[in-house]
């Protein structure tokens, strides 16, 4: 790995433990508290979830602490020159302005730490992880391995659909007028990131109608020569496809997307799929399915 530069992301991003760690990418948790019970956004916590929530159970989430981050900077600064901390959108959270204070804390100590907002959430910031760990490793100066980060979750087109409104209201992610129209009514939204917030981007009848039109979506996010017009021209671009509580419609959902990038001819470097962290899937609920296109460099 390269001895100047390291990244570090916050564990909405997603990775998969073996994805950050062949990337080079450190990852803060976030934390998740079911029923007063307060636990790191682990892997533990994700498993034990589904079931918590199915069951009925009061579930919140909360930022890392500024001394978790900091002592998470110090342990990556090791030999290292800077460190690179890319944080799931201020819109969403309050983690990136308590990244930039435990960055301000470690200053002190000599410790030099770039906090970057990715405005987006889940893969929109895994992928950016995953590429500013590529600029890393090839021995790319801080401020280069900033700006692929900047420009990787900037380009990245985030789409997801859910098949119960009910969390995305109790969190304040949609409003509670939305959410009894679309249960009354059976209305999904496809979901993406705007702005750093969640947005509706279209709605349609029933979930697996919402599901097709992700798939829609991220094809022509992809582009390619055979992708439906408007589309951006032919760019290798990296996808995560996520999922909450349903690996078997999530390897569905994978397989129906390569076979529609197939006939565009998408250039696909990669395609990463991971399970949600539990913090995000506090918000969404079980079921959710999603979609993530960026570019690849």
């Amino acid at each position: 790995m390269n001895p100047d530069v390291v990244v570090v992301t916050d564990s909405t991003a997603s990775l998969a433990p073996e994805v950050a760690a062949a990337y080079g990418v450190r990852v803060v948790p976030l934390h998740v508290v079911v029923d007063g019970a307060d636990r790191e956004d682990d892997e533990t916590a994700r498993a034990d979830l589904v079931s918590r929530m199915a069951a009925g159970a009061t579930v919140t989430t909360s930022q890392p602490s500024v001394g978790e981050l900091a002592a998470t900077y110090r342990a990556a600064a090791e030999g290292r020159r800077a460190v690179v901390s890319l944080h799931l959108s201020a819109e969403l959270s309050g983690t990136a302005a308590g990244a930039r204070q435990a960055a301000e804390l470690v200053a002190r100590e000599g410790v030099s730490v770039h906090v970057l907002d990715t405005r987006t959430v889940a893969g929109g910031m895994g992928l950016a992880a995953v590429a500013a760990g590529e600029a890393a490793a090839a021995g790319r100066p801080v401020e280069q391995v900033l700006a692929v980060a900047r420009e990787t979750a900037a380009k990245s087109t985030v789409l997801f659909a859910v098949p119960d409104l009910t969390w995305l209201q109790r969190g304040g992610r949609i409003g509670s007028g939305a959410a009894f129209v679309g249960t009354a009514l059976g209305i999904r939204p496809v979901l993406g990131i705007a702005d750093g917030r969640i947005t509706v981007l279209e709605s349609v009848r029933g979930l697996a109608r919402a599901r097709r039109r992700v798939v829609a979506r991220a094809v022509q996010a992809a582009g390619g020569p055979g992708a439906p017009v408007p589309h951006p021209p032919a760019v290798r671009v990296r996808l995560a496809v996520h999922h909450f509580g349903d690996l078997e419609r999530a390897e569905q959902l994978q397989d129906e997307l390569a076979e529609a990038l197939a006939h565009t001819g998408a250039i696909v470097a990669e395609t990463l799929r991971s399970e949600l962290t539990a913090v995000v899937g506090a918000h969404t609920g079980p079921g959710v399915l999603g979609v993530v296109v960026a570019p690849a460099g």
